[in-house]
């Protein structure tokens, strides 16, 4: 019997949720996503020294600020991160546009269309990586003109069908919805404690699922945040599902039969078609409490996670690269 990792991969994507390239080798995901949290943790890595010695001899030699220096370096990373990640997985790696950015469209069109510039200065083309922005209604406008550029764009941090359906109509190639943020949620506000099959994070995958299908949107549904081995076998069949290192090897280690959950040809009933201009958007998203908080708390934890990398950064700039 192959292992249910194995069967996942007969049904379902898997991206490797994680920077750390051990991880990588071991378990060959297709595609792999990051995030500044992620990125924070691999600068911590032995593994990186080297790539991080690279960033920041570059940093010592760039005239400016020592906030600016920090920041451009703290950028260059993100690039420099992805790129070892790209040589290991066949196909693309996200890169994400600073959360500082998140309601600044002009911000982060100038932002992804600098990090696909800096792919292409180290041979990587735009096909090998998807920019991923905050699915808030100014990510979302950045996403639709990248889109129209050929930029293919993964909006991170969704958490309802408002801001999925806000997605499709921006022609988005891919929406990462967070199902282990919306369990969190849901269980400190309930005091409750759910099963797969009723998870509301695994209920919100599956109608946004059902959406999609039903109305014939492209847009690949990447299911993201898992806090168990349940919750992924609940979306076995999902288009995609990224998944932590930790839970990839509970996937390896089980023998077990994975049943398929979720099939493009019968995807179950689905809402109506919903359209919105931004008035109607941020009237929906401010209806749904726990979609608006957990999308303001994963803006400021990745804002937070993003300062803290360039505060690492200063401390290298100030002491130097080992000759």
């Amino acid at each position: 019997m192959p292992s249910k990792l194995d069967q996942l991969k007969s049904m379902t994507t898997v991206v490797a949720d994680t920077g750390d390239l051990e991880a990588i080798k071991t378990f060959h995901p297709v595609d792999c996503t990051t995030n500044p949290s992620l990125v924070l943790k691999a600068f911590e890595l032995p593994l990186y020294k080297d790539v991080i010695d690279g960033a920041i001899s570059w940093g010592n030699k760039q005239g400016g600020s020592k906030e600016a220096i920090a920041a451009s370096v703290a950028d260059r990373l993100s690039v420099a991160f992805g790129a070892e990640v790209s040589k290991l997985v066949p196909g693309r790696v996200s890169t994400e546009v600073n959360a500082d950015l998140s309601f600044d469209t002009e911000g982060s069109l100038k932002r992804a269309r600098a990090i696909i510039k800096d792919y292409a200065d180290l041979g990587i083309p735009r096909e090998r990586i998807l920019i991923k922005l905050a699915s808030t209604w100014e990510g979302i406008r950045a996403a639709e003109i990248l889109q129209k550029e050929g930029i293919d764009c993964n909006l991170t941090l969704l958490f309802s069908l408002a801001q999925a359906a806000a997605c499709a109509d921006a022609g988005v190639f891919l929406i990462s919805p967070f199902v282990g943020r919306i369990l969190d949620w849901y269980v400190k506000s309930t005091g409750k404690t759910y099963e797969a099959e009723e998870d509301p994070g695994v209920v919100s995958v599956r109608q946004i699922y059902a959406y999609y299908k039903a109305h014939g949107i492209k847009t690949v549904v990447m299911g993201a945040s898992f806090r168990s081995i349940g919750e992924i076998e609940a979306l076995a069949g999902c288009d995609r599902l990224t998944i932590a290192p930790a839970l990839l090897e509970k996937l390896a280690a089980d023998q077990g039969t994975l049943v398929r959950k979720l099939d493009p040809a019968n995807a179950g009933e689905a809402p109506a078609k919903q359209s919105y201009d931004e008035k109607g958007f941020r009237w929906a998203l401010n209806e749904d409490a726990m979609a608006t908080e957990k999308l303001s708390e994963g803006i400021r934890q990745f804002a937070k996670d993003l300062r803290t990398l360039r505060g690492l950064v200063a401390k290298k700039l100030e002491a130097g690269v080992p000759a």
